[in-house]
């Protein structure tokens, strides 16, 4: 069974999702948020995925985002409407940081880089590979 991460924001959510093994992190899709409870339906009904990873916004000093309301009313959607999906949320302090700097690491220019989609779906794929790292280690 798979694990879906979700990178949430008010306008557009990221995605990433592991192979059935839950070896790999791979980025998957960037969907408007209008648009995310229907998405996610039609792929849980099609792929099998046993825990949904919601990223929890919080501000380097530790005080809360702008967004974690908006990210805690979306876990409680998520909650009923996935009743059988383990629905955690995860620290997501410095995914866009780490997202850029990939980003720069892998060679992309400045415009590639200013493609909003795509830091999504990367800092969703990096949530979701700090959240397998950490399950490592327990």
């Amino acid at each position: 069974m798979r694990i879906l991460s979700v990178d949430y924001g008010k306008k557009r959510t990221g995605l990433a999702v592991t192979d059935p093994l839950q070896i790999i992190a791979n980025g998957s899709v960037t969907v408007a948020t209008s648009d995310l409870m229907r998405f996610l339906k039609d792929y849980c009904a099609k792929e099998e995925v046993a825990t949904i990873v919601v990223g929890e916004p919080w501000q380097p000093n530790g005080k809360p985002s702008e967004n974690l309301q908006r990210v805690r009313s979306f876990v409680g959607l998520l909650k009923k409407s996935f009743p059988d999906k383990e629905i955690v949320l995860y620290d997501e302090r410095f995914t866009s940081v780490i997202a850029h700097r990939t980003m720069i690491d892998a060679g992309l220019h400045k415009k590639a880089r200013q493609n909003k989609e795509l830091v999504d779906e990367i800092s969703a794929t990096i949530i979701l590979q700090d959240y397998m790292e950490s399950r490592r280690f327990k």
